[in-house]
């Protein structure tokens, strides 16, 4: 037996005595995340055992370095991970942009002592993150942002909003892109600080969305104070450290994992879809088996040391179409009975809302057209793009 079929037993093994049977069942809303943080309050016991001790075994960031918090699993232990978890329907024991943005950039940009004090942090769910790059004039020119942060000897004053921060008003802590130098151009003189969202001068607005819901909010720092030991990488060149981690943002919101296929949420739902529905479905269940090998793929590439650069483009733009895809259909398939938008049968209008959430996958991380320029010029070199 090789070293990794061992693994795959001793994990199956421990799945099956660790992970509570309330963690196997989808879930019904987005409500049934579990984000953590200070203030994170958990919807039921199993939830927090569950990421206790997914954490204590390092498997909420299985690749991580063991020294940080994570499992300090090779790739294929990773998959193989992954593919135990799904096979018992084992819901993800944390959602966090710690761990799917900021952790990477801290492990190729952070200090040691900023690695050892955050990352075992995230690990454990008990920080949670919010990302403060786009502002009121400056979204899809992110380069042009207008955010200060002037140093005042031993720490900086930041100045300025940004918008459609996710999670703002929920979040303990910030990874922010602020303006340090304005002399030169524009990409330069940018730097990249962390900082507690309960820092004296934060205040966050929610944004309300056409779902009727809204993770965005408008974020607001006046004469915020920042130690400078909370600079990341070095200062004014925090530019490559905003395009590294958008790179892992748009990996992030291309990728459409799903522990249940399109035909049997329908057939759960008890739908009867016609035949062209019918058709419809199976060519987008083709397209994202397809879209999946491409992603396991690039990933591979990945943590084999290549750089996914602008093919993060292409995985958050097919990504993207693929999901607004899938709400479509599964509103087709729904009927009158899709549109309704109140009421305990319908858990409020839960998939109307969420079809209509997916209209900004298109926008957030950079929107389509941006992603179709990069394609256009990084990937397919066309003349004049």
């Amino acid at each position: 037996m090789s070293d990794l079929e061992t693994f795959r037993l001793e994990t199956r093994a421990w799945l099956a005595e660790n992970c509570p049977p309330k963690m196997r069942t989808p879930m019904k809303t987005d409500k049934d995340a579990c984000w953590g943080g200070r203030n994170w309050v958990f919807q039921s016991e199993d939830q927090k055992i569950w990421l206790e001790r997914m954490a204590t075994k390092g498997w909420t960031s299985p690749s991580w370095p063991k020294e940080y918090g994570g499992g300090g699993l090779s790739r294929a232990e990773a998959k193989v991970l992954q593919q135990e978890m799904t096979v018992i329907g084992a819901r993800s024991p944390l959602s966090s942009f710690g761990i799917w943005m900021l952790g990477p950039a801290l492990l190729k940009f952070g200090t040691e002592e900023q690695k050892l004090h955050y990352l075992p942090e995230i690990c454990r769910g008990e920080i949670r993150w919010c990302q403060g790059y786009s502002e009121p004039s400056a979204g899809s020119d992110l380069a042009a942002l207008a955010t200060k942060a002037e140093d005042k000897g031993d720490h900086f004053l930041v100045n300025g909003q940004k918008v459609w921060t996710s999670y703002a008003d929920q979040a303990d802590w910030i990874f922010c892109l602020v303006r340090t130098d304005n002399t030169g151009k524009k990409h330069h003189g940018i730097s990249f600080i962390l900082f507690d969202m309960e820092t004296p001068g934060v205040s966050t607005k929610p944004i309300l969305l056409i779902s009727g819901r809204s993770p965005f909010c408008e974020t607001f720092f006046e004469d915020v104070k920042v130690p400078l030991e909370n600079l990341v990488g070095e200062r004014d060149k925090g530019w490559s450290i905003a395009k590294y981690l958008l790179t892992h943002e748009r990996e992030m919101i291309g990728d459409i994992s799903i522990n249940k296929s399109l035909s049997e949420i329908i057939a759960d739902r008890g739908y009867t879809p016609g035949p062209m529905l019918r058709a419809k479905i199976s060519e987008y269940e083709t397209d994202e088996w397809a879209f999946g090998q491409t992603m396991t793929r690039m990933l591979m590439e990945a943590k084999a040391g290549a750089s996914l650069g602008a093919k993060s483009s292409m995985l958050k733009y097919y990504g993207t179409e693929l999901n607004k895809r899938r709400y479509e259909l599964l509103m087709d398939a729904s009927g009158h009975d899709g549109l309704e938008w109140e009421g305990e049968r319908s858990n409020d209008g839960d998939l109307a809302r969420l079809w209509l959430r997916t209209k900004g996958n298109s926008i957030e991380g950079g929107t389509s057209e941006i992603q179709l320029n990069i394609i256009s010029k990084h990937i397919l070199q066309l003349p004049g793009a």
